[in-house]
């Protein structure tokens, strides 16, 4: 016996040559086009609910893989790690020291952290997750918080930051 959710499967499976040719088109790699079709699937099942029966289905397929690939390449690039694709498969940290990135001393760093440390917990962790590459609206369902109240957090956490570490200008 199917269920609902056998069927569902069943109907998005059958656009997976479509979404395979852009996953390929946005990847220009096949195991990651895979990686990224499959991710799409496990997310139209998971939230089949939100689909309205009647709409165009590959439309809303074509949104989560694109979704999905923007979300992932923002995750990417703000991790700062690069891939050697030599037979050895090194993995190198982008880890160069600049002075406009880094405190001159371990004594000037600590100081920073200690004033962006005093920033209301609640606004600093929705900043950190902004920083980090999450989107306002991943940010309110992770915080269970209305998207508005993301977006002034973060730019409260901003402002008082900036206050705080107004000598370091």
């Amino acid at each position: 016996m199917m269920t609902s959710s056998d069927t569902f499967g069943n109907e998005i499976h059958q656009h997976s040559s479509f979404l395979r040719i852009l996953a390929l088109k946005l990847t220009r790699h096949s195991e990651d086009a895979e990686d990224l079709i499959q991710e799409t699937f496990y997310k139209a099942i998971k939230n089949q609910d939100r689909f309205k029966e009647g709409t165009n289905l590959k439309g809303w397929l074509y949104t989560i893989l694109k979704n999905t690939f923007i979300n992932n390449y923002r995750k990417k690039r703000n991790q700062n790690t690069y891939s050697d694709d030599t037979e050895n498969q090194f993995l190198i940290g982008s880890m160069a020291s600049s002075r406009s990135t880094e405190a001159d001393s371990p004594a000037e760093l600590t100081h920073i952290m200690e004033n962006i440390e005093t920033v209301e917990k609640s606004y600093l962790d929705a900043f950190m997750m902004y920083f980090n590459g999450y989107k306002y609206e991943e940010i309110a369902q992770e915080m269970d918080i209305p998207l508005g109240t993301v977006k002034s957090r973060i730019f409260l956490a901003r402002r008082k930051m900036m206050e705080k570490l107004k000598d370091f200008r």
